[in-house]
């Protein structure tokens, strides 16, 4: 699924801070009910170590009424096993568990330590619960077995390279009943365009 937009998104804040040595930016995302998620980006670092436009979307999307059991007023995702697939900074994910998700961070080891700093900081807002863990797309899934209520990806379609690995942990992942929410950044230029067919087909 492609989602371009949210209606009534919240514009996240930016809050520089210096903390050590390194300099970390706070992007702030003010939920629906008047909560307030931060997560820290670094000012160096590859691609997981910012908060990029398709994950605000889809954590916003998580508040829409597409999760909203009308019998309970509840969220849906309330004590549902979800797994978020290059979650970076974690925003998704977090979102997820303040929404009561039981949530499984994933990305690379060097994107580990700002997992769970974020999960850290976001610690008293988070309903159901958040863990960081490692793992590499093509690679064995077997510790995140069995398959998990939900995948969450946010902006994973854009390496060539990465196509056919992530299509693999998905398959390796999902189970009959599993939802894979995914949403991306449509990209016109260059060899974009492929790899979203490619993903797709």
């Amino acid at each position: 699924m492609s989602m371009q937009s949210v209606a009534n998104a919240s514009e996240p804040t930016t809050v520089w801070l210096e903390q050590s040595e390194d300099r970390y930016f706070v992007r702030e995302l003010e939920k629906n009910d008047g909560s307030v998620v931060k997560v820290n980006q670094c000012l160096k670092g590859d691609v997981g170590h910012v908060v990029w436009d398709a994950a605000i979307v889809l954590a916003k999307y998580l508040e829409t009424k597409a999760f909203l059991n009308s019998a309970t007023g509840l969220n849906t995702l309330a004590s549902k096993n979800v797994l978020e697939l290059g979650a970076g900074t974690g925003i998704v994910g977090l979102v997820a568990a303040t929404l009561g998700a039981h949530v499984i961070l994933t990305d690379l080891d060097d994107l580990q330590d700002l997992l769970k700093k974020n999960i850290g900081v976001n610690q008293t807002l988070i309903t159901g619960s958040a863990t960081a863990k490692v793992l590499k797309w093509g690679e064995n899934t077997t510790d995140f077995l069995p398959p998990p209520d939900i995948i969450l990806m946010a902006d994973c379609i854009y390496y060539e390279q990465s196509v056919e690995p992530l299509v693999n942990t998905l398959k390796a992942l999902s189970g009959v009943d599993t939802c894979v929410i995914c949403c991306y950044e449509q990209r016109t230029e260059g060899v974009n365009p492929v790899v979203e067919r490619r993903f797709f087909e």
